[in-house]
């Protein structure tokens, strides 16, 4: 008998979409490094800042997951001096989708002074869904900024994977408004032939970036090898114009996490949220 694959399903209406996001400004304070002092949450996506000794933000996304046609927008502004380390509650799904795509945006803007570690959990596309992320950050001189994102296709633990969909990431980093990091990345229709070619990913079902901005990143080249040299994943990193890059491949999503943790512990001297270890 042959088989057809069915029609895609009529286009859902944009009202019953989830469109929302999070803005967010910080101040500094002598005790946390930083305080949120305005907050603005909508379409079921929140932020909370559990009590402790510096200021760390957890984003929620109350829906649980998004798909096609779901768009989420984080707006980040740190006032000079201010310093907070924002993630998520968990790793974020990402749903199939028979047309629109999912959209991200995400916008920093960091004050001369203040210090950002941007560390989300990981997001997971399931088969044939279709993401759109997108990163503008405009940083001063002498700010900071740790920018960690990871991306799994399937949970080859649960017996899933992905051979088709959408993946488009766009990065732009200013620092004093001179361009100084771009990065696209563009992954359609048949991602796991795509991925298995070893000039991509060697068949790798996983990677993550860590990006550090700051004025003394190229200067920590040699040490950022030493933390990579026992990595259960393949890796590396390089530096160039004030800021550091390191990239990870993960067969195993969980050797990938295990590697990124110790990578961004030891860059920064502290520990991952708590978030991390639940």
């Amino acid at each position: 008998m042959l088989m057809t694959r069915p029609p895609p399903s009529p286009r859902l209406p944009r009202m019953i979409r989830a469109d929302g996001g999070v803005r967010l400004a910080i101040s500094a304070d002598p005790r946390r490094g930083g305080v949120p002092m305005r907050i603005a949450e909508s379409g079921g996506y929140r932020v909370r800042f559990p009590r402790g000794r510096i200021c760390e933000g957890v984003f929620i996304n109350t829906g649980g997951g998004m798909t096609g046609g779901d768009r989420l927008a984080l707006d980040v502004s740190l006032d000079a001096g201010a310093a907070a380390t924002l993630t998520t509650q968990a790793a974020e799904k990402i749903y199939r989708s028979d047309r629109d795509d999912t959209e991200i945006t995400v916008a920093l803007d960091l004050a001369p002074g203040a210090a950002l570690a941007w560390l989300p959990q990981e997001q997971i596309l399931f088969n044939e869904a279709r993401l759109r992320r997108r990163f503008e950050v405009d940083m001063a001189a002498d700010a900071r900024l740790i920018l960690l994102e990871s991306t799994i296709f399937g949970r080859t633990a649960m017996g899933e994977t992905v051979t088709n969909g959408r993946f488009r990431d766009s990065w732009r980093v200013r620092r004093a408004g001179r361009l100084i990091f771009a990065e696209e990345v563009r992954l359609e229709d048949s991602i796991a032939q795509t991925l298995a070619r070893g000039t991509v990913a060697g068949g790798a079902h996983a990677f993550a970036t860590c990006l550090i901005v700051a004025p003394d990143a190229e200067a920590r080249l040699e040490e950022a090898r030493t933390y990579l040299a026992d990595a259960p994943c393949p890796c590396g990193v390089s530096a160039l114009d004030g800021y550091l890059v390191a990239r990870f491949l993960g067969h195993d999503a969980q050797a990938l996490r295990g590697a990124l943790i110790r990578f961004v512990e030891a860059m920064r001297a502290h520990a991952m949220p708590r978030s991390w270890m639940i």
